[in-house]
């Protein structure tokens, strides 16, 4: 745990970071309002706690030896970001006149999240290769090493996309109108399939 202030600054990089999560939580935000975004974030934030949790398990070490099961895993989660992608590219700008906010369903916003995360390269590569570095597999409190670096992201995770949701609250006029709309929709689009391809691209 001597690292620690070098993993919260990576860590804080990778989740400040534009990515698949970010993109969600802004759209929530603008859609939603404030309110309903919580759910998409807590379940970006149990994802990461379940992508950690496997990484620690035999079966991380499974995911990061079995070319066959990193390829199935690589492929899925493209695919994916990639769908994600296109349906965004075809989208209208968001239109809120006359939206009620604050009706998005909790655990809706929650599922969409936590499937988000579970197939987010950030998330996955971070913790299947730069998370157990910062880890000393000789110490007896291997359990605590781990339970404080995963909370540390995953608090990350909930206080930054809070304050990128607050943030596109008070930009929403912008955002929300013809030519915002459009940038952000391409924008958002452009870097689900970034994303999608670098997955799909992506070496073991």
């Amino acid at each position: 745990m001597n690292l620690y202030l070098l993993f919260l600054v990576m860590a804080t990089l990778t989740v400040l970071s534009p990515g698949p999560g970010v993109v969600m939580t802004l759209t929530n935000a603008l859609r939603y309002g404030l309110k309903g975004t919580f759910g998409g974030i807590l379940g970006i934030a149990i994802g990461a706690l379940i992508i950690a949790a496997i990484s620690a398990t035999s079966l991380g070490v499974l995911l990061a030896t079995s070319a066959t099961i990193f390829t199935i895993l690589k492929f899925a989660g493209a695919l994916y970001l990639l769908y994600l992608g296109i349906k965004l590219w075809k989208a209208p700008p968001l239109n809120l006149e006359g939206q009620h906010l604050h009706k998005a369903s909790f655990s809706k916003r929650f599922l969409e999240g936590l499937s988000l995360q579970l197939t987010n390269p950030k998330a996955i590569f971070f913790f299947l290769s730069i998370f157990p570095q910062f880890i000393n597999q000789n110490e007896i409190n291997y359990v605590m090493q781990f339970s404080i670096l995963v909370l540390t992201y995953s608090s990350l995770v909930v206080i930054i996309h809070c304050l990128y949701a607050f943030f596109a609250r008070k930009a929403r006029t912008w955002l929300t109108s013809q030519r915002g709309g459009k940038i952000i929709n391409k924008g958002a689009s452009m870097t689900f399939l970034f994303f999608g391809f670098s997955l799909a691209t992506a070496k073991q």
